[in-house]
């Protein structure tokens, strides 16, 4: 089983008419969903309020086939994201965190014995406590072997003090073994300017890839997927056409896609990631790039279910 660790969340999206219409989500929430539309065995492992959201939230879970044995209840309320798109359908974000439910999660200890992969990123690992949470669950379980995937999923609004973030990255990528991360969150984990040329990326995920992940896969928007593989090949996948609604979820999609063909295809374990030749690799990415695709033509973070995808 996949477990996927992190916030859900209520995102308050712009209608037509100027209003702001909820929608329920956050990144590792949209993981989630997706794996599990894609018919993937997935958990989802978080703090969720007992609010009315909480409860829409918990529903979509199992309506998407995701199990919430590890999903805590808690008093707080949900934590809201109001949503600005611009022209070209990107979403910047303003949020309410204080006091949330997902940012108290505790410590599950040890995940059951049938987890194969743990899935972390965005909020989760950077509001506390639940943050520090979240961390242990990667150190540990990465020690017993299961293949941790990593998505920043960067809000850099919320980060105080971003070169202690930064720090604190550079620490977990040793107990990583899939990083996905888009183009402009590793030229701002790396401390670049926002326009630096792609090469300077990769030459800071291929640094990355050697502290430790098997492979890193970079999302670059209209240009496609590309992945820096073990044996030192980057390979491009071109862009799914496809008339953009908004990019809500586009990135999720693209993890939990990803964690739903190594599934499929008995690669879920940093060794079988390692593993994998370019004819794979392009066969993984044209399918989460499939999948993004599709949200991206829907209002808001609606993964397709495996079917849509033929």
């Amino acid at each position: 089983m996949i477990v996927v660790a992190g916030e859900a969340l209520v995102d308050l999206v712009p209608t037509p008419g100027g209003d702001l219409a909820p929608r329920l989500g956050g990144g590792p929430y949209n993981v989630a969903v997706a794996a599990g539309r894609l018919e993937a065995p997935v958990g989802f492992l978080s703090r969720v309020s007992a609010d009315l959201f909480g409860d829409r939230l918990v529903e979509r879970l199992h309506a998407s086939g995701v199990r919430t044995d590890l999903v805590q209840r808690g008093p707080e309320p949900t934590t809201l994201a109001v949503v600005g798109l611009a022209d070209d359908g990107s979403a910047r974000y303003s949020f309410y965190v204080e006091g949330t439910a997902d940012r108290l999660v505790a410590d599950p200890g040890p995940l059951p014995d049938g987890v194969r992969a743990v899935s972390f990123g965005t909020l989760s690992l950077v509001l506390e406590p639940g943050a520090s949470a979240y961390e242990a669950v990667l150190r540990r379980e990465a020690g017993r072997g299961a293949l941790t995937a990593l998505d920043p999923n960067v809000r850099a609004g919320l980060i105080p003090d971003p070169a202690a973030y930064r720090a604190r990255y550079a620490s977990w990528l040793p107990h990583v073994g899939l990083l996905k991360v888009s183009v402009e969150d590793a030229r701002w984990l790396a401390g670049l300017p926002a326009d630096a040329p792609e090469d300077d990326v990769l030459e800071v995920a291929r640094e990355w890839r050697a502290a430790g992940p098997a492979a890193v896969v970079l999302t670059r928007g209209g240009d496609g997927l590309a992945v820096l593989t073990t044996a030192g090949d980057v390979i491009h996948v071109p862009p799914t056409p496809v008339e953009v609604v908004d990019t809500i979820g586009a990135g999720d999609t693209v993890q939990g896609a990803l964690l739903a063909w190594l599934h499929h295809h008995d690669a879920l374990s940093t060794e079988a990631v390692a593993a994998l030749d370019a004819g794979r690799w392009r066969e993984a990415l044209a399918f989460a790039g499939a999948a993004a695709a599709i949200t991206c033509s829907r209002a808001g973070a609606e993964p397709p279910f495996r079917a849509e995808l033929g």
